[in-house]
C-alpha cells in the first residue's frame, strides 16, 4: 500500500510538528506534502521523508511571509498529484484536509481544528487592531471565501481524528462530520520533575499573539504581586512590554526545549489565559509536576483537572486570574499525582491510538465513511 502523508507547513518543530513525528514514524515510506518547507527547522525523523512542498514553496521570500500567502492556498494543495496514493494522512489545521484524492483511496485526516482564522478568529488575526479599519474590511470577504471553501472541502476526508472533544464539537458544527478523539503526543519522557522546591514565579509559554490573552496573565500577576516570566515571540511583544512597564515580568523571548523544561521545574504555577483547542503546555507543565492556572474553556477542561493538577478560572478577567494566582499561595499540590495525570498523554500512547486508527481505516469495506 502506497502511503501519503500531508502537513501545512513546515518551518518550525511545535505541537502540530510533533504529531507529524510521530506519523512519520508510523509510515517510514510516506512521501510528506507541505505548501512550504523551511529545511533545518524540523526534527531528523521528518526531514528523512521525501518532501515535496507546493508551488508556493517558490514565492518571494517564502520562510519568512508565507502566512501572507494564505489567499492562494486552496489553489496549491489542490495541485499536489495523489493518484499513486492508496492511503492519505493529514494533518491539519488549515488547508491539508483539502487535497484531493484518486477514487478508492482512504484519507484519514488528524485535526488540529477547522481553520480557526477563517471562522470564529477573524478579530484576532485580521481585525482592524491588526490591519487597521480598511485592511480589516478588505480582509473580510477573502476569509469568508476561504471559510465557504474550507467548509465544501470537508467531504474529501473519509475520517476525522480530533485532537480534543471540544474540536470534535467544532468539525461537527462546521464541517457536520463526526470525529474520533486522540489527544495529542507530549513527550512525558523529556518533561519531569527534578525534585526542587517551586520558585515562586509564574510561568507562561506561548506565541505573543492577541487569543492568547497574554494581556489578561500581565495585568492579573501585577494584582496579585508575583512575578511572571513570559516565553516566547510574536507580534504583540511591544505591546505587552509596554502595558507590563512598571510590572514584575520578565520576556525572556524564544529559550530551548531545555530552558523551558528547567522553567517548567521550577514555577509556582503555568499559566493559560487563552481559549485553547488542545494546549500542549499546560501537559508538558504537569509532566515536570507543576500545577496549571488556565481559563475553563477549550482544551483545558480535558487536561487540567480543577484543584488536583491545577486551578480553572470561570471568567476571562484580569480579577479572576488574580484571584486564582492568589489563591496558590500556601496550597499544596501532589506532584505525583500531577505527573501521573499527565502521562495519560505520553507519545506511546498517541502512536498506538493512531495506529489503530490506521489500520482501522484501511481494513473498513470500500466507501466507508465515518
Amino acid at each position: 500500500m502506497t502511503s501519503v502523508l500531508v502537513h501545512d507547513w513546515l518551518t518550525g518543530m511545535r505541537g502540530g510538528e510533533r504529531v507529524l513525528e510521530v506519523l512519520c514514524e508510523l509510515l517510514p515510506e510516506a512521501d510528506l506534502l507541505t505548501l512550504v518547507y523551511v529545511p533545518g527547522q524540523v526534527s531528523p525523523t521528518i526531514a528523512a521523508h521525501r518532501i515535496r512542498p507546493s508551488l508556493i514553496q517558490h514565492l518571494p521570500w517564502v520562510s519568512r511571509l508565507y502566512r501572507h500567502y494564505l489567499p492562494l492556498f486552496p489553489f496549491a494543495i489542490e495541485q499536489f498529484d495523489l493518484d499513486a496514493a492508496d492511503l492519505v494522512v493529514s494533518s491539519s489545521h488549515c488547508a491539508a484536509k483539502a487535497v484531493v484524492c484518486r477514487p478508492g483511496a482512504r484519507h484519514l485526516c488528524y485535526c488540529f481544528t477547522p481553520m480557526r482564522y477563517a471562522w470564529d478568529q477573524f478579530d484576532h488575526y485580521f481585525g482592524p487592531r491588526r490591519l487597521g479599519r480598511l485592511g480589516a474590511a478588505a480582509a473580510r470577504p477573502v476569509m469568508a471565501r476561504l471559510a465557504r471553501w474550507d467548509r465544501g472541502t470537508a467531504g474529501r476526508v473519509d475520517r476525522y481524528v480530533a485532537i480534543s472533544h471540544y474540536v470534535a464539537g467544532r468539525i461537527r458544527r462546521y464541517y457536520n462530520r463526526a470525529s474520533d478523539v486522540v489527544y495529542p503526543p507530549v513527550d512525558t519522557e523529556f518533561f519531569q520533575p527534578d525534585g526542587r522546591r517551586p520558585d515562586g514565579y509564574l510561568l507562561i509559554v506561548s506565541a505573543l499573539v492577541p487569543y492568547k490573552r497574554i494581556d489578561l496573565a500581565v495585568q492579573a500577576a501585577t494584582k496579585a504581586g508575583l512575578p511572571l516570566r513570559v516565553v516566547g515571540d510574536g507580534p504583540e511583544r511591544a505591546h505587552l512590554q509596554r502595558l507590563a512597564a512598571d510590572a514584575p515580568v520578565e520576556f525572556l523571548g524564544r529559550q530551548s526545549d531545555e530552558q523551558i523544561r528547567d522553567l517548567y521545574q521550577g514555577a509556582l504555577a503555568v499559566v493559560l489565559p487563552g481559549e485553547e483547542d488542545f494546549g500542549i503546555v499546560p501537559v508538558e507543565a504537569q509532566a515536570c509536576g507543576r500545577p496549571v492556572v488556565a481559563l475553563a474553556r477549550g482544551g483545558a477542561l480535558e487536561t487540567v483537572r480543577d484543584g488536583v493538577t491545577g486551578v480553572l478560572v470561570d471568567e476571562p478577567t484580569a480579577d479572576a486570574f488574580a484571584g486564582a494566582f492568589g489563591s496558590l499561595r500556601g496550597r499544596w499540590f501532589n506532584q505525583d499525582v500531577i505527573r501521573a495525570h499527565a502521562e495519560t498523554f505520553s507519545r506511546a500512547r498517541f502512536a498506538r491510538q493512531m495506529q489503530q486508527m490506521i489500520e482501522q481505516t484501511v481494513q473498513a469495506p470500500e466507501g466507508t465513511r465515518w
